[in-house]
């Protein structure tokens, strides 16, 4: 996560190495890589080096072959995580009860639009105000989030 809250991503070629099989000595083998953090809102001009270390390794399903997506935290130079690595501090706090076998979830929310308007909601515009109002707008989230059924949940096939 960026300084601004938004994703960032980087792309590293290396060549002449062959991969190995394990996911787990892939990542042994990755090296440490850096950025400048003032681009993005995480460091400030005069120190902008932002390191990245390698957390998770995936297979890439997108490019297939020997390609592989890496997930990685953002420190200083100095071994400090900055303040948007947020799973530095996850990391820390589990490894501190680790009988406890600490766990979270992470969910996608979105929305759906169509012609600018959320999938499922009425078509309005200033000339068709009136059916609007008689047509009425979707409620609070309650009965969409964790939706099933075609009265509430809107783009299943994109979802699914």
């Amino acid at each position: 996560i960026d300084g601004f809250g938004g994703l960032r991503s980087k792309t590293k070629v290396i060549t002449g190495v062959s991969l190995p099989a394990s996911i787990e000595s892939i990542k042994a083998r990755l090296p440490v890589w850096n950025f400048d953090g003032s681009s993005t809102g995480q460091a400030p001009g005069e120190d902008s080096e932002v390191i990245l270390k390698p957390q998770a390794v995936f297979r890439d399903p997108f490019r297939g072959g020997s390609n592989v997506l890496v997930m990685a935290d953002c420190y200083t130079p100095g071994g400090e995580a900055i303040p948007t690595n947020t799973r530095a501090g996850a990391a820390a706090l589990f490894a501190q009860k680790p009988e406890e076998e600490p766990w979270f979830g992470i969910e996608q929310e979105y929305t759906l639009f169509k012609d600018g308007t959320p999938l499922g909601w009425p078509k309005c515009n200033a000339r068709s105000m009136g059916p609007c109002v008689q047509l009425g707008y979707p409620g609070p989230q309650g009965p969409y989030y964790c939706s099933a059924g075609s009265d509430v949940c809107f783009g299943r096939p994109v979802s699914d």
